[in-house]
């Protein structure tokens, strides 16, 4: 990823171009751009396309991606998912397994990699690390998206990663709990009703105020736009803040949580 976007940036400044004018004649962000040229997002193989044609580069950059090495770090299916996530105005995550990755520690974050099967190697667990804390500078953007995230208490109690690393992500979810167009709500155990018994899903809303769906199964995902899908998770997603509690007593209960141990 490093080397293609070496090769963009190099394609890109011969042409004469930056990377906002390079951006503005694609109808994409210029932190995209950044980002692809800087190796941290892959350069996807239509803009590529597109590229070489605009930037007469022969199908430099097509090739580059064809040839990118089969197996990557971010599987190709959560790329789609990863590019809407940066995007988006608004997110609502439903999350029963573990606690949601924007909102996960270092610590805890390098637990749930490391409780891959088959196992990461080291080095590959601290990409991934890096990958998922660097996401969580969505949060803290100037114009951060509206997010809401729905956890359910299994999640919290299974302490994953051993007595270090649950305390302090306990800590930082109360902390996050407190910041400004955020909410935080725990479904609580012992609830007679469960809207989410399906298994966890995302909402995102884009800044063309489409609204899309996405959730993971074992060996891949579903990004979701038909509009009839998207209700359907909408209304879960509406039942389940009905049973879950308020962020007060959300944040009381994280209280308690932290004070058992």
């Amino acid at each position: 990823m490093r080397m293609v976007g070496a090769l963009l940036a190099v394609h890109r400044e011969a042409a004469g171009y930056t990377q906002r004018s390079l951006a503005q004649q694609f109808l994409v962000s210029e932190e995209l751009i950044a980002s692809v040229e800087q190796g941290r997002r892959p350069l996807k193989m239509d803009l590529a396309v597109q590229l070489d044609d605009f930037l007469g580069t022969r199908r430099t950059l097509q090739t580059a991606v064809e040839n990118m090495p089969e197996v990557d770090l971010v599987p190709r299916w959560a790329e789609e998912y990863l590019d809407c996530e940066r995007e988006a105005i608004a997110i609502s995550w439903y999350e029963s397994l573990l606690v949601p990755g924007l909102l996960q520690t270092e610590a805890y974050a390098r637990a749930v990699f490391r409780s891959r099967v088959p196992v990461y190697d080291e080095d590959e667990i601290e990409q991934l690390v890096a990958a998922r804390i660097e996401r969580r500078d969505i949060l803290h953007r100037k114009q951060p998206p509206m997010a809401s995230f729905m956890i359910w208490e299994a999640a919290l109690r299974d302490e994953l990663g051993g007595e270090q690393v649950y305390p302090e992500q306990l800590r930082h979810l109360r902390e996050y709990a407190e910041l400004p167009g955020l909410a935080v709500q725990i479904l609580p155990l012992g609830r007679h009703a469960h809207a989410g018994l399906e298994g966890p899903f995302i909402l995102l809303e884009t800044p063309e105020h489409q609204r899309l769906a996405y959730s993971e199964t074992q060996r891949g995902s579903h990004l979701i736009a038909d509009p009839d899908e998207v209700a359907i998770l909408t209304q879960k997603y509406a039942m389940l803040r009905t049973q879950a509690l308020n962020a007060e007593d959300t944040r009381d209960l994280l209280d308690r949580l932290l004070g058992e141990r």
